[in-house]
């Protein structure tokens, strides 16, 4: 990219110079007054208007997106009219988890003392104190509940409000940041309004943020959308190009450092494959062995099993393997881009830098020397600017995270887009494309939008209510609480309970605690299901009809079924089984539990049952 940009540079240069010396000198042509002739006059006040326009569009366009999932939000849920824990139950999964830190942020005696139970936590773990802010990139929601606390606006904003429309704002700072980039790639906001367009009418493959909204993503990708945007800047051709290459290595060290002192010197960010890329994957796995890594080493064995280096038996690698968002990328995601024009656009656009590259890649490693290689250049009409080689770059390696895993799609989507812009790659269809494609996305897809936006829908999960209303009133503060940890996380979230586990998979300690707590659906023993659960404390666990009889997944990607392997038992129902499995000495326990059998009782007791869940005390021995 710097022979590139050089090269540039210097043609850029040279034109000037020409020009300079082909111009007519000011004392011989120009007006003794120094007024600026009126075609240059106009040239500016039509940039000055087609910024100002464009401007405006864009943040129009951020705020209407905004609008746009906030009203989605709250016609799936109606979350205004439905009650507190409801509205906390909503959160599913980690996204209770990460919005229980914010409540509890902002219902803290104090500010320090808020600080002061994230730092010294010892509900999220049982038996153990953990640092959240050092385990979790919670920095956000703890940013998000002070602001609330110091802001006047307790007596008319809700805080649960004041979060979710955090989120949804930063819905627009990506949408702006999606078409600056756009626009900075193309030269014309044409693209920029094209490209926020496609955001929209592509929103099941470009966001989740109207039924995920703490998840982490949500807060990352309107950044690095920013950051995009920055780097397209920078890497515009008004810096020298030893500079462009050393700002970009700053900025990422430096703020790589910034999260490691933030969260504590988390061994993880120091050992993680971004330090690779800065310096070298050599000294990147050196560090990993010298802090002896183990926080992120089921994503190592998750990918050498899908991509067939092996079959495994690991019960965390095959936990992500039985999941369809870790999936591949479905082939229908294809004909949904192909609906609004998106992949077949993107496609053209891409096979022109693709073959641009590769023949200015070419030039530049056979010219034979600098002199040679500008006259080759002032010959040839095909260049490819530092800015949209690094898009370029951007679009094929997030394409490529994609296709191999289904969760990671709303990455690529944002690079493809800003690759989708270059049309300066063909001039001819510089505003064509672009107007031509509106007015049809314009006509195909409004309607729908409208009906959706009309679509009235109402948050129902009775079940859940009930059991969180149970835990609240029927049970201690200081209870410890076992089950699943999709499902704990919203015990946390709303009663403020003790968790034995949660969705925060990345700690090796946790993982192997939670492989531990889910013998509860394995075939064991209840004697030993009880000492596993006592060693972490426990008063209380929930069942789940839900996994205990589980046919969401096939045979070998049940829970259960991942547990009898890894346990070494033979799997339920008809099919293959490994010729070294043997069948277990015991029943499931989540089934036998339920038949109130002597051997069970004297441990367990049930308190509590509905139609889903079923809650047993365990008895305290001496």
């Amino acid at each position: 990219m710097t022979d590139i940009m050089t090269t540039i540079r210097q043609r850029r240069v040279g034109k000037a110079s020409e020009a300079a010396e082909d111009q007519p000198s000011e004392e011989t042509n120009g007006k003794p007054d120094g007024k600026i002739p009126p075609d240059h006059t106009g040239g500016k006040l039509w940039n000055i208007l087609s910024v100002t326009v464009g401007g405006i569009v864009a943040i129009s366009l951020g705020f209407v997106t905004s609008v746009y999932v906030a009203t989605l939000h709250e016609n799936d849920l109606w979350f205004s009219n439905i009650k507190e824990v409801e509205r906390e139950i909503s959160f599913r999964t980690e996204c209770g988890l990460y919005y229980s830190y914010y409540k509890q942020m902002v219902q803290a005696p104090s500010i320090l003392q808020g600080l002061h139970g994230l730092v010294y936590d010892n509900k999220t773990e049982s038996v153990r104190t953990i640092n959240i802010l050092e385990r979790m990139n919670v920095y956000q929601e703890v940013f998000l509940s002070i602001l609330y606390r110091i802001l006047p606006i307790q007596q008319y904003l809700e805080p649960v409000y004041f979060y979710i429309y955090t989120l949804f704002g930063l819905q627009a700072v990506y949408v702006i940041a999606l078409y600056v980039t756009s626009w900075l790639l193309s030269g014309t906001w044409l693209s920029g309004l094209l490209a926020a367009c496609w955001y929209i009418t592509n929103r099941v493959d470009t966001t989740r943020v109207e039924f995920t909204i703490p998840l982490r993503e949500n807060w990352a990708l309107p950044f690095f959308a920013v950051q995009i945007a920055a780097i397209t800047y920078l890497l515009r051709t008004h810096l020298q190009p030893v500079q462009e290459v050393t700002w970009l290595y700053i900025i990422q060290i430096s703020g790589l450092l910034l999260v490691c002192v933030l969260q504590f010197f988390n061994s993880m960010i120091l050992g993680s494959l971004l330090i690779s890329f800065n310096a070298s994957v050599l000294i990147a796995r050196t560090i990993q062995k010298i802090l002896n890594l183990e926080s992120d080493e089921h994503i190592f064995k998750f990918l050498k099993a899908k991509f067939g280096f092996g079959a495994t038996r690991d019960f965390d690698a095959n936990l992500y393997l039985c999941e369809e968002a870790f999936g591949l990328l479905p082939l229908n995601t294809f004909s949904r881009l192909s609906d609004t024009l998106l992949f077949y656009i993107y496609v053209f656009v891409l096979f022109l830098m693709a073959v641009a590259a590769v023949i200015v890649a070419f030039r530049n490693l056979s010219g034979s020397n600098q002199g040679q290689l500008m006259e080759k250049m002032d010959e040839c009409t095909v260049t490819l600017k530092p800015d949209a080689a690094y898009s370029l770059v951007h679009t094929v390696l997030f394409g490529c995270l994609a296709l191999s895993t289904m969760r990671l799609e709303h990455f690529p989507k944002f690079c493809q887009k800003e690759c989708l812009e270059v049309w300066e790659q063909a001039q001819v269809i510089k505003y064509f494309v672009p107007i031509i494609t509106l007015v049809y996305i314009s006509y195909k897809f409004w309607p729908g939008i409208m009906d959706e936006l009309s679509e009235l829908r109402e948050f129902y999960d009775p079940d859940t209510v009930e059991l969180m209303n149970w835990i609240k009133s029927h049970t201690p503060n200081t209870a410890v609480f076992a089950g699943s940890m999709q499902l704990l996380a919203g015990v946390k979230l709303c009663t403020g309970r003790t968790l034995t586990n949660h969705p925060h998979y990345e700690d090796k300690h946790l993982r192997e605690r939670t492989k531990q707590i889910y013998q509860i659906y394995a075939k064991r023993s209840p004697e030993d299901v009880y000492r596993i659960l006592r060693s972490f404390g426990t008063d209380y666990v929930i069942l789940e009809d839900s996994i205990c009889y589980e046919r969401r997944h096939s045979r070998g990607c049940r829970l259960r079924d991942l547990l009898d392997v890894a346990n070494g038992h033979i799997m339920d129902g008809l099919g293959e089984n490994e010729p070294d499995l043997k069948p277990s000495l015991y029943p499931r326990f989540c089934e036998e539990i339920k038949k109130n059998l002597p051997a069970y009782t004297m441990h367990f007791t049930r308190v509590f049952q509905n139609k889903t869940f079923h809650v047993y005390k365990l008895a305290k021995h001496k």
